[in-house]
């Protein structure tokens, strides 16, 4: 073991600047978890500058802590304070912080906070043995805490913005197409897509039991009757072309076998399909995924969920979400079967890819 004996001031107060971003990033967590919870971003969402007197008389809480909690969203960036001691939401903090349709929003995520850092404490094992775990392996609140980072986009973008991008997807929702989403969690995209276009029908493909008990129960409170959910465990993708469009959102990644799932829809798609994929849109440079502005969020989420779902079974290929690159995951549609591969043109997000893929 080497000790610096004479180490560089600069970066010596570098890191421990990174070791403190660290443990602000923990407690800054805490307190957005409890603006949450307490209802204090949605009370000042539209509301203009407040007081804290005024914060916290409208909730019925104790003005003293509530004054604390905007000092520190202030501090963080979240609440702008003003000169007069009155704090306020801006329309884009409340996008972000409040609004639970805005498609990239942090609002529905705020209540599992607690429970995704607890669930991560279950990621250690993998570090000893190699093999990681599935995604049932984080139990219902796991599907629900993964409902809560992708339905925003899901049920917000995919229908009215991301389909009409895809020539002929709309088009044969509304003849009455089949639609299967693979990889569909608990269910947000599936169920947006059958209340939009009531004469398709819609088949969500998912092997964590979890994720499909929060599925039918989102369908049954959405009162769709045009979707329905399987485990492809038991009940896999037909063998014969079926499907006018499948969809693989934020998931291929996760997969232990994304290749063997490309080519069992292969089988399902019909000729004139479509097959729409999201995915992260990774660099093949390590170094650059690394250099990524979300690269430390990014690999240290691979490595509670991502990375531990893709090497949950003993042929998982371990990818991890930087692992289809647009060539690899090119060469892997390839592979099974399909002719046609290509970005969709006006889609945009800040770290995802979208590609059009026909056989």
């Amino acid at each position: 073991m080497t000790t610096a004996t004479n180490p560089d001031p600069a970066v010596l107060e570098e890191k421990i600047g990174v070791a403190w971003t660290v443990m602000g990033g923990l407690a800054n967590a805490h307190m957005v978890h409890i603006g949450g919870t307490l209802g204090l971003y949605r009370a000042m969402y539209g509301a203009g500058p407040l007081s804290s007197a005024q914060l916290a008389g409208g909730l019925g809480l104790a003005e003293r802590f509530v004054r604390e909690w905007l000092y520190q969203q202030s501090a963080l960036g979240v609440v702008k304070c003003h000169a007069a001691d009155s704090f306020e939401l801006s329309a884009e903090a409340g996008l972000v912080f409040a609004d639970e349709n805005f498609p990239l929003t942090l609002a529905a995520v705020i209540p599992h906070i607690p429970a995704w850092f607890e669930t991560g404490l279950g990621a250690v094992e993998a570090f000893k043995t190699g093999r990681g775990r599935p995604f049932d392996g984080m139990g219902e609140r796991g599907a629900r805490i993964l409902d809560s980072f992708f339905s925003g986009w899901n049920r917000a973008v995919l229908v009215p913005e991301a389909l009409p991008k895809i020539p002929g997807a709309v088009e044969a929702l509304r003849r009455g197409g089949m639609v299967a989403d693979v990889g569909c969690g608990a269910g947000a995209a599936p169920i947006a897509i059958a209340s939009a276009f009531p004469d398709a029908t819609v088949h969500g493909y998912d092997n964590s039991v979890h994720a499909l008990r929060v599925a039918e129960e989102a369908r049954c409170a959405a009162g769709v009757t045009n979707v329905s959910f399987h485990n492809p465990d038991t009940d896999p993708l037909p063998g014969i072309p079926t499907f006018d469009l499948v969809l693989t959102l934020d998931c291929l990644h996760d997969m232990a076998r994304p290749d063997l799932v490309a080519a069992a829809i292969r089988r399902a798609i019909k000729p004139d399909g479509v097959w729409f994929i999201v995915d992260f849109d990774a660099s093949p440079s390590p170094h650059e995924n690394v250099s990524h502005p979300m690269g430390a969020m990014l690999f240290a989420s691979s490595l509670l969920a991502c990375l531990q779902s893709s090497a949950s079974t003993p042929d998982g290929m371990a990818l991890g979400p930087t692992g289809l690159p647009e060539g690899r995951m090119r060469e892997m549609v390839a592979a099974a079967g399909f002719g046609r591969f290509s970005r969709v043109e006006g889609l945009t997000h800040p770290m995802n890819a979208f590609y059009e893929v026909r056989p």
